[in-house]
């Protein structure tokens, strides 16, 4: 006699969703999300007796953005911290350019998991980086631009007042400003002797 057949997902229940056709032969699942996935078992019985199918349901997703990698302008000398972080199944793995051709750990570079840092930046890292997230499925790009910034020192005009007048037994504070990168190392001298901290 024809059998009757029935569904269920193993270690859990059917999704809402699905459906049933053919004389509940066929278990539909429209728009499959990464939950559905588990083994489903189709039972088919009679009076004669009974006999159990059982198949995994194996969910893959294409790569996603989760995180992205912003242009980022730097002193020379600083630290580049990127992350790029992506999510699907398989989960992706991670590969760097830089100008469009590939980048590799150096004695400043390293490169974990998504995650890029390059230790005291200088000039000639400077450029168009592109972080890669694929797995089988696809591949995914992300891209930023690092600026390094790099000036000998200047003082803007007028910043520091040639004559400043004060009441002797009162405090001056005399501040030196000047423009540069990396971040410049400042000395301060009265007339041709250096200055040294005191108490005062």
């Amino acid at each position: 006699p024809v059998p009757t057949i029935s569904w269920r997902k193993v270690n859990g229940h059917n999704p809402s969703k699905a459906r049933l056709r053919k004389s509940q032969a066929v278990l539909e699942i429209p728009n499959v999300q990464l939950e559905d996935a588990g083994m489903y078992e189709c039972k088919a019985e009679n009076s004669r007796g009974r006999n159990v199918f059982r198949g995994q349901l194996q969910v893959y997703t294409y790569p996603h953005w989760v995180e992205k990698l912003n242009d980022t302008q730097l002193d020379s000398g600083d630290q580049l911290l990127w992350e790029c972080k992506a999510t699907g199944k398989p989960k992706p793995t991670y590969r760097w350019l830089k100008n469009g051709a590939p980048l590799w750990p150096q004695s400043r570079i390293e490169m974990v998991n998504g995650v890029l840092m390059i230790h005291s930046v200088n000039l000639s890292d400077a450029g168009m980086y592109q972080c890669l997230a694929e797995n089988k499925y696809a591949t995914i790009y992300a891209n930023a631009e690092l600026k390094i910034l790099a000036s000998a020192p200047t003082f803007p005009l007028n910043q520091m007042r040639k004559t400043i007048i004060v009441t002797k037994g009162q405090e001056v504070v005399i501040e030196c400003k000047p423009q540069a990168s990396p971040k410049p190392t400042i000395t301060w001298k009265k007339g041709d002797k250096a200055l040294r901290e005191n108490k005062r």
